[in-house]
């Protein structure tokens, strides 16, 4: 592991996130998740896909 990331696992240890932060988070991860799920079960809608551009060369 890299120091850094030691580092900023002690500072959350010594100060962790509120509730609130923790239940934002879980939150968002669930509604990726679930916007992934619907797309690849096929039901996203087609009005909502955007359309590939193709790159300058």
């Amino acid at each position: 592991m890299i120091l850094r990331h030691l580092l900023r696992m002690s500072r959350w240890t010594r100060n962790p996130p509120s509730d609130q932060r923790v239940k934002l988070v879980l939150g968002l991860i669930v509604l990726c998740l679930v916007i992934a799920g619907v797309e690849y079960m096929g039901w996203w809608p087609e009005w909502a896909t955007s359309q590939p551009r193709k790159l300058r060369p």
